[in-house]
């Protein structure tokens, strides 16, 4: 029997998700099919039953969605839980099971994929977005020596960083307040790159980190990769690795099995250009 999954998002056609699934299903030799669906603002819940109902097995939420799938869940694994919002789902009996993949496939890219430990060392991550709340608790596992939100309204950064304060070192500044800092790892999870758009940062934040990391993948080298080229010797990298290592996570909970993302990587990996 054919497993039928699905990605859920608005817009969501741009989405890469079936082909990352559909070879992963290749490597473990499992039969599903996985589509897009583009659920109407106001009208997920309904399109979300509708495709439980028809049994599909699970699939991933995208933006806007991950806190409407989180509330019309049953059941909330430990990081869909601490984040308060999920990018993976599955449906088990009555159950409607959430996970939050986002930020542990994170990890992994810079970890295993770019040999970058992140244990002590001065993290800085731009934005307060829901990508961002998916990322805080396991990069505050990995015990850094500092972890610092930064954004433009600062409220919002301030709120995370007290939701998070618990699990480790956080604090909240303003993108005014970053002149003069440097950090070992500069994160950009704002949507800046999706615009072109470049950030106005003060140059001290690249002087010694080791690392620059767009979350934005596919778009070559963004405004905030050319800056930090420009005022570092840091290696770049997009989110082509955190989305395939993301999709694994959620791979080996649906299926119990962790597929190798070196392939995906490939497939997917724009040249920083």
């Amino acid at each position: 029997m054919t497993d039928r999954l699905a990605i859920f998002g608005n817009p969501v056609q741009h989405s890469k998700s079936p082909q990352i699934y559909h070879r992963f299903a290749e490597q473990a030799g499992i039969d599903l099919t996985y589509e897009r669906i583009e659920a109407p603002l106001d009208g997920f819940h309904e399109a979300f039953m509708a495709f439980r109902a028809s049994g599909a097995r699970g699939g991933n939420i995208t933006a806007p969605f991950k806190l409407d799938a989180y509330a019309a869940s049953t059941k909330r694994m430990r990081e869909a839980e601490i984040a308060g919002a999920c990018n993976t789902y599955k449906f088990v009996g009555d159950d409607i099971l959430v996970q939050n993949t986002d930020g542990i496939g994170l990890v992994n890219d810079i970890q295993q994929n770019l040999n970058v430990p992140l244990e002590g060392k001065r993290i800085l991550i731009l934005g307060a977005g829901g990508a961002v709340r998916g990322c805080l608790a396991p990069f505050l596992d990995q015990k850094p020596g500092t972890l610092t939100i930064a954004n433009r309204t600062l409220s919002r950064a301030d709120d995370l960083a007290a939701r998070f304060a618990g699990f480790g070192k956080i604090e909240a500044v303003g993108l005014d307040g970053l002149d003069g800092r440097r950090f070992d790892v500069v994160l950009n999870a704002t949507s800046a790159a999706l615009s072109g758009q470049s950030l106005a940062l003060p140059a001290s934040i690249f002087r010694e980190a080791v690392l620059a990391y767009d979350l934005n993948y596919g778009k070559g080298k963004t405004p905030f990769l050319k800056s930090a080229e420009a005022n570092s010797s840091a290696r770049l990298a997009d989110g082509v690795g955190m989305l395939a290592e993301q999709a694994v996570e959620a791979f080996a909970w649906w299926y119990g099995t962790r597929p190798d993302s070196r392939a995906v990587i490939e497939m997917l990996t724009v040249p920083l250009v």
